[in-house]
């Protein structure tokens, strides 16, 4: 349960971009996004910061470690040959229901953690920011990731989880229910919004 916002929160929105709106998700991506826009408008409107984040994995380190679920394509021609297709596709396009302010931070990522190799903490701190809005695609994957490395940096985490889905149900689930409540708060995007409401 939600029980507080903090006066100097961001919201963060993990992936909503069309390669991965795209997958077979269990919950309505749609919907996912329609809740994601909401809570954008409720941040622009009190001018509190927006960070969408996007991942283009190609080439990482992490991609061409021994793994038995690969993620990535491994090897030079591989990456290139996906690289071309991918942005073809626009798979790295943000989805044009999201319309960020010129204010707002976009940001690419290459791993699971929005924090790792790239300035978002040091964003947030310029910014003065303590609190955290979380949410996006995969539950279990950007998000969980990101949301650790946020609880390791101290950041007070609210969870709107039906502004969140995955590709596995009992993943999403498992985060939801017992990976997130020991890293912040979880609730709905109703409720932040409530919460930032009575802050105005």
């Amino acid at each position: 349960m939600i029980t507080e916002i903090d006066d100097e929160t961001a919201l963060v929105l993990i992936d909503l971009q069309k390669g991965i709106v795209s997958m077979p998700v269990v919950h309505s991506a749609e919907t996912v996004i329609e809740k994601a826009v909401d809570l954008i408008k409720a941040f622009q409107a009190r001018n509190l910061p927006v960070v969408i984040v996007s991942v283009n994995p190609l080439g990482a380190k992490w991609t061409q470690t021994r793994v038995e679920m690969p993620m990535a394509p491994k090897g030079e021609e591989a990456i290139e040959q996906a690289r071309i297709a991918m942005e073809q596709s626009g798979f790295f396009d943000i989805v044009p229901q999201i319309q960020p302010a010129l204010k707002d931070l976009m940001l690419v990522k290459s791993s699971w953690n929005a924090f790792f190799e790239t300035n978002l903490h040091q964003h947030l701190q310029k910014q003065g920011i303590t609190g955290i809005v979380l949410a996006g695609i995969a539950t279990s994957v950007g998000v969980e990731g990101t949301a650790r490395a946020a609880h390791e940096h101290g950041y007070h985490i609210a969870f709107a989880t039906d502004a969140m889905t995955d590709t596995n149900i009992s993943a999403h689930e498992n985060s939801i229910g017992m990976i997130f409540p020991k890293l912040g708060e979880v609730g709905n995007t109703t409720t932040i919004i409530d919460m930032l409401s009575k802050k105005a």
